[in-house]
C-alpha cells in the first residue's frame, strides 16, 4: 500500500484578497499584487519534487472562477460577466470571494480514511464544508464533484458528500486529521484534532469536535482507534487555523510543536498504547511565532520508496534559524526522518499555505490505484503539458485593482477551458 499525493493546482485567478480571518499571512499580504503563474509553476515544481523522490503523484484542478453561479444564489441574475459587474458595484467584498483561488488548498478538500481502518473496507473520502469562511465555502459542491470524478471506482472509493454547512459542523478537512500506523497497509489509528468555539479569541476555531465525530461515523471507523484532540488555544490565536500549522504525522511518527495539543501528555499516552514504537518528536526552542512564519511543521511527512522518510520544507523554514535549527536537530535525532527537502512555494506562502496544504494524501493499494481516474495522475508528458497549459494561459500578475475587469473574467475562463481540454 502507497500513498499518493494530490496536490492543488493554483489557479488563474490567485490574488491576496486577505480573506481568511485567522491566518496570520493571508491578513498581512492583503492587496498586494499575486503571480498566479508563478504561483502554479511553483506548485507544479513540487509535484516534480515528489515524483523525483519517486513517490506517486497526483494532482487536482481548481474549479472555475470567478464562481459566477455562486454569486447567482445570491440574487444576482443575467449572463456572467453582467453578474460580475453588478456584484464589483454592490457587494466589492462578496466578488473578492468569488475570485479566491483558495482550492489550491487541498489538504481542506476533504478528509481521507484509509481502507485498513473503515468498516466496509474501502477508502472514504467525507468532502469538507468549509462552513467557516465564505469564500471557501463556495468549493464544497464543486470539490465533491471533483472528488467523485477522481475517484470514480464504488468498490475501491466511498466519496461523502458535506457536512451540513452550519457553525456546529464546520469541517475543514483532512487539515485536522492525522493517520498514524506501523505501515500505510496496517490498521491505523485517526486522530481528529478540533478546536472549541466557546473558548473566544481574536481568531475562529475552524475545525468542530461534532463534525469530526461525524466523519468518524460517516466511514465506520473503530472507536477503540478513533481519537479527538482539542487544539491548544495558544497555537490558534498565534495563527494556527489548522492543526496542519502546528503537527504533521507519517506511519509511526508524529512531528509536533510542544503547543500543538491542548493536553499533549494525555495524548501521546493513549497513542503509544496502541501503537508501542511510535515516535513523538517535538521541537523545543521553536516558538509559535517561528512555527506558523516558517511553516515548519507545514512540510510533507512522506516515505521514501527506499525506507525512511523525508520531509518537504518550504524554502521559508530554511531561512529561519529557529526552525532550520530544530530541522537540524530532528535528522541528527533517533527517528526514521533522514531527509529534508526545500521547495519554494512562496506564492502560496503569502497566502498562508505550505507543502502540507497543498496536498491531499491518499493511502491506496494497487486495485485502489487502478480505481483512480489515470488522468490525475502525474507522468513526465502530463507534468509537461499542465506546465505548457500554465505558462501559456494564466496571469502574469494581478493587482487589488484587476479583480473588478472583465479582461480578467475572460482571461480565467480560458485558463480554465485550456486545462479541462489538458485534462482531456
Amino acid at each position: 500500500m502507497i500513498e499518493v499525493n494530490f496536490d492543488g493546482l493554483p489557479g488563474p485567478t490567485h490574488n491576496y484578497a486577505g480573506l481568511s480571518v485567522g491566518n496570520v499571512a493571508s491578513q498581512s499580504h492583503f492587496g498586494e499584487v499575486s503571480y498566479p503563474r508563478a504561483a502554479a509553476l511553483q506548485g507544479l515544481a513540487k509535484m516534480r519534487t515528489a515524483m523525483e523522490l519517486g513517490l506517486t503523484q497526483g494532482f487536482l484542478p481548481p474549479p472555475l472562477r470567478p464562481a459566477a453561479d455562486a454569486l447567482r444564489g445570491f440574487g444576482f441574475s443575467g449572463a456572467d460577466d453582467e453578474v460580475l459587474a453588478a456584484a464589483a458595484e454592490q457587494d466589492l467584498a462578496l466578488l473578492r470571494a468569488a475570485c479566491s483561488a483558495s482550492s489550491m488548498w487541498r489538504a481542506n478538500a476533504a478528509t481521507v480514511l484509509a481502507a485498513p481502518d473503515t468498516g466496509d473496507g474501502r477508502t472514504h473520502l467525507v468532502t469538507a464544508n468549509l462552513a467557516g469562511m465564505l469564500h471557501r465555502s463556495f468549493e464544497a459542491a464543486e470539490t465533491f464533484a471533483l472528488l467523485r470524478r477522481v475517484f470514480a471506482s464504488e468498490d475501491r472509493f466511498a466519496v461523502h458528500g458535506p457536512l451540513a454547512s452550519a457553525r456546529h459542523f464546520g469541517d475543514e478537512g483532512a487539515a485536522n486529521h492525522m493517520r498514524l500506523a506501523a505501515s500505510h497497509g496496517a490498521p491505523g489509528l485517526n486522530v481528529f484534532v478540533h478546536g472549541e468555539a466557546s473558548r473566544g479569541g481574536a481568531f475562529p476555531e475552524r475545525q468542530s469536535l461534532r463534525a469530526s465525530q461525524a466523519v468518524a461515523r460517516l466511514s465506520g471507523l473503530a472507536g477503540e482507534r478513533t481519537f479527538y484532540a482539542l487544539q491548544n488555544e495558544a497555537a490558534v490565536q498565534a495563527g494556527a487555523f489548522h492543526n496542519d500549522v502546528v503537527a504533521v504525522a507519517n506511519q509511526n511518527v508524529l512531528l509536533a510543536h510542544p503547543q500543538a495539543f491542548a493536553d499533549p501528555a494525555r495524548l501521546y499516552r493513549e497513542l503509544r498504547a496502541r501503537l508501542p514504537n511510535l515516535h513523538v518528536v517535538e521541537t523545543f526552542g521553536v516558538s509559535l511565532e517561528d512555527a506558523v512564519s516558517s511553516y515548519l511543521f507545514n512540510s510533507q511527512l512522506v516515505s521514501l520508496p527506499g525506507g525512511g522518510m523525508a520531509l518537504i520544507l518550504p524554502s521559508d523554514a530554511q531561512e529561519n534559524a529557529a526552525a532550520w535549527a530544530a530541522v537540524e536537530a530532528v535528522l541528527a535525532g533517533d527517528n526514521p526522518i533522514e531527509r529534508a527537502v526545500v521547495v519554494d512555494v512562496r506564492e502560496s506562502m503569502r497566502n498562508g499555505g505550505g507543502p502540507a496544504c497543498l496536498r491531499l494524501r491518499v493511502p491506496v493499494d494497487g486495485p485502489g490505484l487502478a480505481g483512480i481516474d489515470p488522468r490525475f495522475i502525474l507522468d513526465d508528458a502530463r507534468w509537461t503539458s499542465l506546465a505548457k497549459v500554465v505558462v501559456s494561459y494564466w496571469p502574469e500578475q494581478i493587482a487589488p485593482g484587476d479583480l473588478v475587469k472583465p479582461e480578467l473574467w475572460a482571461q480565467a475562463r480560458e485558463a480554465h477551458a485550456a486545462l479541462e481540454a489538458v485534462i482531456g
